[in-house]
This record gives C-alpha cells, structure tokens and sequence, in this order.
C-alpha cells in the first residue's frame, strides 16, 4: 500500500539518514499532534507522548509491512500510547485547548472583522468542550475522519475496529456532538 516515496524515506531512515528521520517527523507531527491532542488533557504530557510516539515508530519502522500507509501505522501507535497513558493515570479527560490568538496578520489584514473572528472562536471553543465531554472512542474517529481525512478501513485499522462498527460510531459522535451542541444554544437563547 505504500508508495515510492514512503518506502524511499523508510529505507533512508533505516540506513541511518537523520535529515530523512527529521523529514519523517515533519510530515507526521501534525497526525500525531491531531490524535494525541484529542485525548491527552495535561500539556506536558502531550508533548511527551507525541515524542514517545515517534521514538517508539523509529525503533519499530523495521518491522513495517507496507500492509497499511505509514499515516495509519503512526496514527495506531499515537492512539494507543495514549490509552496506555490513560489507563495509567486514570485522567478525568478533558480538553484544556485554548484558542489560538489573534497574530498581526490578522488584525492587519484587509477582510479581519473582529466581531467575525470572536464568533469563530466562541464557536471552537463550545466545540472542544462538547468533544472534550464525549467517549474516546468517539473523539479519537471524529479527529482521524474530519481532521486527518482517513477512510473508514483506515480508522478501522488504527482502532482495530471493523469498518462497519467505524462508520456507525462515526454517525453516533456526530449525533451526540450535534446534540451537545444544540442544547447549549437553546440554553445561550434562554438567556
């Protein structure tokens, strides 16, 4: 399943090409980041397990069968490094992300309209919350279907679930993050 190119940047890090190692994290980071962020509530720890992950691919990539991409394989191992994290530490799960401020470009920019741009992180924010109150399970398929664009088989693979099972938890999360969602607007209206 792999194409030249993963395998050329496979073989490269395998024969001891750090510059290829550091491209490999670059083109990844932001998976890994995606699935580890969705799950991990402490910052620290975040950046730990997202090291630990791509420390744990480096020392396994040997062992890589080209059965399933490279993102797949990678976005398996984040998801369950951070259960294993979980497990250990028994977290309440909850999403501390804060929205990202504001830069100079922003503001600078010709089409910035302030009211527009606090309305877009209200809207983020009221969404991470509903996410950060929603099984696992249901976060995690959410992050890899919307955010990484993974089919269901993908998914499947890195959850080891069935496609099938993929597809039917992705349409309840989406239920359930609508519903959440739906009953904190009917209560911002109440006020």
């Amino acid at each position: 399943m792999a194409d030249t190119g993963q395998k050329a940047l496979i073989e490269a890090i395998l024969h001891g090409d750090s510059n290829a190692y550091r491209q490999f994290i670059e083109q990844y980071k932001n998976l890994v980041a995606h699935v580890v962020f969705q799950l991990i509530p402490n910052p620290i720890d975040r950046e730990d397990i997202c090291q630990d992950v791509f420390v744990s691919a480096y020392q396994h990539l040997k062992d890589f069968q080209y059965q399933s991409k490279i993102s797949t394989w990678l976005a398996r191992i984040a998801y369950f490094r951070c259960l294993n994290y979980l497990k250990k530490r028994r977290a309440v799960l909850f999403d501390d992300h804060t929205p990202e401020e504001m830069t100079f470009d922003d503001v600078a920019s010709a089409s910035f309209d302030p009211y527009e741009d606090t309305e877009k992180k209200e809207r983020l924010v009221l969404v991470r919350e509903a996410l950060a109150q929603m099984p696992i399970v249901y976060r995690t398929i959410l992050t890899l279907y919307h955010l990484q664009e993974m089919s269901y088989q993908e998914i499947g693979k890195v959850m080891e679930l069935p496609s099938g099972t993929v597809k039917s938890y992705l349409f309840r999360a989406r239920t359930l993050l609508r519903q959440r969602l739906t009953a904190v607007n009917q209560e911002e209206d109440a006020w």
